[in-house]
């Protein structure tokens, strides 16, 4: 599942909301049966959507990370401002990549130095 597979195209547009309507409507004092109040202890209870259903997970984790701000602005240039974030990552990744390719090959030539 990814983030283009949860957005809705524009055939499958929900209606439009008659807000007026809605503004107008009466509020009830009293908790929805259907849908009461939380309590303080099923509150704690809660948990990530994709922790209890794993096929909403994205495969991402969302983090707070600090980063030069020349790297940033470099990023953003490059992305025109939108999605810097995921270059960012695929450049992480290429890393990743790249270090275990030449991890691999450095088992390779201490193999075949040992091996002479």
């Amino acid at each position: 599942m990814n983030k283009k597979s949860l957005k809705l195209k524009a055939s499958e547009a929900a209606p439009a909301i008659d807000w007026s309507a809605v503004s107008a409507a009466p509020k009830s004092s009293a908790p929805d049966e259907d849908s009461p109040e939380l309590t303080a202890a099923q509150a704690a209870q809660l948990r990530p959507l994709a922790h209890v259903l794993p096929v909403f997970s994205t495969g991402k984790t969302r983090i707070t990370i600090h980063l030069d701000d020349a790297v940033l602005q470099a990023y953003k240039l490059r992305a025109g401002g939108r999605g810097y974030q995921t270059l960012i990552n695929e450049t992480l990744r290429r890393g990743l990549a790249a270090d275990a390719v030449k991890e691999a090959l450095r088992e390779v030539i201490r193999e075949e130095l040992h091996a002479t």
